[in-house]
């Protein structure tokens, strides 16, 4: 029989963290399911006391294994979504955090998330990210990816940024702002919903473009269709430097003249579901919504 892999990913700060990662592992060794960690996160401390607990120190933690677990908030749980990159292997995020929007479960939830892992109780779902490629004068400067958001952001607070929107290879607006957030769906309630974009439900086929702060009459966030070729130029001549940064981890600087070309990504993000609740239960759930005075409706639909 194949023996089965978990690798388990944790806040590595958190001493609730570690608490709740000791004993996850505790009740996936006693399933006789492998618990795999990356090197130098929460290592040390379960290798000594869980014996079916290995530490892997490549490039590719995820490499192997059939599911990726996430203990923490959506921080940790983005670091989850990078080890798991190229593997295709599906995600699952306990939140310890505080919104825990990525999350499938809550810290309450964890022994019988644990159990539906033993039982392979889980339905995989895909969502949509995103590829960007930095030039400067036609030569590239950086490369990534990102599952909720690509934002380009003025590098210092006293100067804004002037940047040149292109969508489907036609100019769209020229913006002096703060920035432009390009988001997917997943991304809808992250960064670009902080900067008054629209909250879009995971099963829309889109991205979004919300500008940040900008000074310009036509300056509402887009949605356009998943199939649509996003660029940002930062406009030649001007002081303004620019930063890139993907899903808020990872960073670029970019100096005036920078292009920066955004586009569907051909590999999606594959997060684990246990239960398939609607998304509006999770919105209301997660930003504490008020749903107080609705009935609902009977059968009929009266």
């Amino acid at each position: 029989m194949t023996q089965r892999r978990v690798l388990l990913m944790a806040h590595p700060s958190r001493p609730e963290a570690l608490e709740v990662a000791m004993g996850v592992a505790d009740k996936l060794a006693q399933a006789d399911i492998e618990v795999r960690l990356p090197a130098g996160e929460l290592g040390e401390s379960l290798l000594g006391q869980h014996p079916g607990v290995v530490v892997h120190d490549g490039d590719r933690p995820a490499d192997g294994v059939e599911l990726v677990v996430v203990l923490g908030g959506d921080g940790t749980i983005l670091r989850g979504a990078e080890a798991a990159r190229g593997s295709g292997v599906p995600l699952l995020g306990v939140n310890l955090g505080h919104v825990g929007f990525l999350a499938e479960a809550e810290r309450e939830d964890v022994d019988a998330t644990v159990e539906h892992i033993v039982e392979r109780k889980y339905e995989v779902e895909e969502r949509m990210a995103l590829d960007v490629v930095a030039t400067l004068d036609g030569q590239e400067i950086a490369r990534s990816w990102a599952l909720n958001e690509v934002t380009v952001e003025k590098a210092s607070r006293e100067r804004m940024l002037v940047l040149t929107v292109e969508i489907d290879g036609r100019p769209l607006s020229t913006w002096g702002c703060d920035g432009v957030v390009m988001a997917t769906p997943t991304g809808s309630t992250a960064y670009a919903f902080s900067a008054g974009g629209p909250v879009v439900w995971p099963g829309v086929e889109a991205m979004l473009v919300v500008p940040i702060s900008a000074h310009a009459l036509f300056a509402r966030p887009l949605v356009v269709a998943p199939t649509s070729a996003l660029a940002v130029d930062l406009v030649p001549g001007t002081e303004g430097h620019g930063v890139l940064w993907c899903d808020g981890r990872r960073a670029v600087d970019l100096p005036p003249g920078a292009r920066i070309e955004v586009s569907r990504s051909a590999e999606p993000v594959r997060l684990a579901r246990l239960s398939s609740s609607p998304f509006t239960d999770r919105l209301v759930a997660k930003f504490d919504l008020s749903v107080h005075g609705w009935r609902g409706r009977n059968r009929s639909g009266a």
